[in-house]
C-alpha cells in the first residue's frame, strides 16, 4: 500500500487496519467516501467508527 494514502486526515491504527480489509480495487473510492463522511461530521481524524459508517452507508 502507498504509505501516503492516509495523509489528508489522520487515521487511527484501527481505522487503517479496517480500511486495509477493503478490496484493493475499491479502496480509492472508499477512502474518498470515508474522508467525506469525517469532514461532513467535522471530525479531526478517521476512526474505525467512520470506516464502519461508510461501509454500512455504501453496503459493503
Amino acid at each position: 500500500m502507498n504509505p501516503n494514502v492516509f495523509e489528508s486526515l489522520p487515521w487511527t491504527p484501527e481505522a487503517k487496519e479496517k480500511f486495509n480489509n477493503i478490496p484493493f480495487f475499491v479502496r480509492s473510492q472508499a477512502r474518498t467516501q470515508i474522508e467525506r463522511i469525517a469532514r461532513d461530521e467535522d471530525l479531526d481524524e478517521i476512526t474505525v467508527e467512520v470506516v464502519e459508517q461508510a461501509r454500512q452507508k455504501f453496503g459493503q
